[in-house]
């Protein structure tokens, strides 16, 4: 896991919280919510390698 990545969810997570608080401003909560749920899904389809990298470290480690 590089840097870069750590970047990309950061960028992420400051697009997200601005484009919530304008559409809350809006009166438009539905859409800012379903937005901040698109940024969390984008997150963690960016995580799955990692993760399964993860596991499969644990499962190497502990096995007999």
């Amino acid at each position: 896991m590089g840097v870069s990545l750590i970047f990309r969810i950061a960028a992420v997570g400051i697009l997200v919280s601005v484009i919530c608080q304008i559409l809350k401003h809006s009166g438009r909560e539905e859409q800012a919510f379903l937005t901040s749920l698109a940024g969390l899904v984008l997150v963690l389809f960016w995580m799955i390698p990692y993760i399964y990298q993860l596991f499969e470290t644990m499962k190497e480690l502990f096995a007999l």
